[in-house]
């Protein structure tokens, strides 16, 4: 009979088991908040996974979690033949958010046609503060506008928003960030972009209900003077702009405040005006980023508390102190009083690492978070990290999010969860697959991460 029970859980999890492996570490609860890791897929926990999937690529450079789902847009992933020409198109891939399952391929179109062929045309994926999905393609130092366009995410279907110049200024850029509503349905719409190899920012404003036009006093331009550090005299490769979410109705998304993150420096806060408002100069050198060629930032708010999420390092950095890889990971801190840089705390670093493969140089380490609650009331975050050709990991984040604190833990609960039940097979089996291994993971104390523990983990809840 057991062994009856056995076959048939292998079956019926072998399809879905490479899907749930966590990062298997313990995080602290820090002043009464908890961190849980829901899932990773990356080149050191499921490196076999990982590298077997079409969006572990370099063209693959930026995601989005959003409504239950991850974006993975990948430019130019599909060669299709038409007639007598070689087409190439552009590919978003759709995974499950709970679990990292791939769902389905979007192939991108535009006006009935296949979207794709121009260098990284899908260089950014993101989504507006009311869902509005979007696509926006790398521009050169010759380009005189940028376009942008909203994504159906069922479909693949394009459609442009707004061809946005650039003005009397011309300088290439990467990435592309929006707040507000891309419709201008429901609220004003700014989207911001940093020129590579520059002191320059752009900007296009957009009224609810009206046009885009320079976000800078009518123009689409303005030159950064200051800098941290003062030796730097402008962003270097790959630079990202996060706008910051104003605190009241008025101001919630004009994008007043923003970090820009340049390759050169740490993350540094300007105003509308260009004004250097923040920056890492007081902050802790603990907390400062060991690799500041790693581009990424994001803020939160959680039970009354101001947070930023910040990459520490990309693929070469290392913590001196203890010689750990810190490679493509994340510090997560509660804001200085102000709310300010400065008398920050860190709470956690996440996760232990996701790899440390060169990705090309994209630099941009893609976060964004979903709010909600969980069954008992409490306010609750979802952070989603992506790192190109490295990996990605979901995150829950709350008052309420319990489980994975240190601690003799449970025996047979190999994804820290608080029970034993078919996930832990399910994690037991990815691991068995993949050669990986977390401490959680030998539930029989034999020093193996075999078939035997996945046995005691059936015969755990069989007597259970």
């Amino acid at each position: 009979m057991r062994k009856f029970l056995l076959f048939s859980l292998l079956m019926a999890v072998t399809a879905i088991s490479a899907w749930s492996a966590t990062d298997g570490v313990a995080y602290e609860r820090v002043n009464g908040i908890g961190i849980k890791n829901l899932w990773i897929q990356d080149r050191v926990h499921t490196p076999e996974l990982w590298g077997n999937q079409p969006y572990c690529n370099t063209y693959a450079r930026t995601a989005v979690m959003h409504d239950g789902y991850i974006y993975i847009a990948r430019s130019n992933a599909n060669t299709v033949i038409q007639g007598t020409d070689t087409l190439l198109q552009s590919v978003v891939y759709k995974l499950n958010a709970a679990n990292g399952e791939l769902v389905k391929e979007l192939p991108l179109t535009l006006d009935g046609a296949i979207y794709g062929g121009a260098v990284l045309s899908s260089n950014t994926v993101g989504v507006d503060n009311f869902g509005h999905l979007y696509i926006a393609p790398y521009t050169s130092e010759v380009a005189a506008e940028s376009p942008i366009y909203l994504l159906d995410g069922e479909t693949g279907e394009l459609e442009l928003v707004a061809t946005l110049e650039k003005g009397d200024v011309l300088a290439r850029c990467d990435y592309m960030d929006v707040m507000g509503d891309l419709t201008r349905e429901q609220a004003e719409c700014n989207i911001m972009t940093v020129g590579t190899s520059s002191e320059v920012i752009y900007r296009w404003h957009a009224d609810q209900g009206s046009d885009f036009e320079g976000g800078f006093e009518g123009d689409p331009y303005l030159a950064i003077l200051d800098f941290y550090p003062e030796t730097v005299t402008q962003w270097g490769y790959g630079p990202i702009v996060k706008m910051i979410l104003g605190e009241d109705e008025d101001t919630r998304y004009s994008g007043d405040l923003f970090y820009v993150d340049g390759f050169t420096t740490a993350p540094i806060m300007y105003d509308v005006t260009g004004t250097l408002v923040d920056n890492f100069e007081n902050v802790d050198p603990a907390f400062w980023p060991m690799d500041v060629g790693a581009n990424g930032v994001c803020e939160f708010t959680l039970d009354g508390r101001n947070f930023i999420a910040y990459v520490i390092a990309q693929y070469t950095g290392v913590d001196e102190a203890t010689m750990v890889n810190k490679a493509c990971q994340v510090n997560i801190c509660e804001l200085g009083e102000g709310p300010a840089l400065a008398g920050m705390q860190r709470y956690w670093m996440v996760p232990d690492e996701l790899g440390a493969m060169s990705d090309g140089g994209t630099r941009i380490q893609s976060m964004n978070i979903e709010y909600g609650t969980d069954a008992q009331g409490n306010e609750e975050i979802t952070l989603f990290i992506f790192k190109c050709y490295n990996g990605m990991a979901v995150y829950k984040i709350g008052t309420g999010v319990t489980g994975d604190e240190p601690g003799p833990g449970l025996q047979g609960d190999v994804n820290n969860d608080g029970e034993v039940n078919i996930a832990d097979i399910n994690a037991l089996i990815d691991l068995i697959l993949t050669g990986g291994s977390i401490p959680t993971a030998d539930v029989n104390g034999d020093s193996e991460v075999n078939i035997a523990d996945v046995n005691a983990v059936i015969d755990i809840i069989l007597n259970s």
